[in-house]
């Protein structure tokens, strides 16, 4: 096994435990499973993470920290209002449509952070997440378009985090693009409506 930073190890400890949590689910991928998925031992494990509880709080971070990237550079300055908060949205979109079990594992993720004693804090930490991760991207809107809200930026945050989650839910139940897609493009005038002035 090469030498890397420990950064570096954790990096792929973190892919690792995606994949093996995409394909197996949350309660049944082990430590032992995940070092097996990214070819160390388990003592690699240990010496980068304190706990399975650390390993999935880095998890979830580097799912939403994933999106939020993704969709941050669908933010273009010359676009209206309305493509940007599309192109947004869209790109967060296909990414769904495409990786439809990592969606899942966020799900999974939460249900099993609510069922797993002292776990609890990870699932409020994953949807405080999300809101943060929206507000960061409404300030980026707000930056491009130089437009002040019409609603504090939370409310909105707060609202089209709960708004994407449950469509995204609804998507992955029913698999139905049609009605996705028309769901998006109300939730793209939902939000123009709120940012606008």
């Amino acid at each position: 096994m090469a030498r890397m930073p420990s950064a570096e190890r954790r990096r792929q400890l973190v892919e690792a435990a995606i994949t093996a949590m995409t394909r197996d689910g949350v309660a049944r991928t082990t430590t032992r499973s995940i070092c097996a998925e990214a070819g160390v031992s388990l003592s690699v494990f240990h010496y980068c993470f304190d706990s399975k509880q650390a390993l999935l709080e880095a998890a979830i971070e580097t799912i939403t920290g994933n999106y939020v990237a993704r969709v941050m550079q669908a933010v273009e300055p010359r676009a209206t209002l309305r493509e940007t908060v599309h192109g947004a949205l869209r790109t967060y979109w296909d990414h769904v449509t495409a990786h439809p079990g990592e969606h899942m594992l966020t799900y999974d993720l939460t249900q099993y952070a609510l069922r797993e004693p002292g776990f609890e804090h990870l699932a409020r930490a994953q949807y405080e997440q999300y809101v943060v991760s929206a507000v960061a991207l409404l300030e980026q809107v707000r930056a491009v378009r130089g437009i002040e809200l019409r609603l504090p930026i939370e409310v909105i945050a707060q609202s089209l985090a709960a708004t994407i989650d449950g469509l995204t839910l609804q998507y992955l139940v029913l698999g139905d693009e049609r009605a996705a897609a028309a769901q998006l493009d109300v939730l793209a005038d939902q939000m123009v409506a709120l940012i606008e002035s």
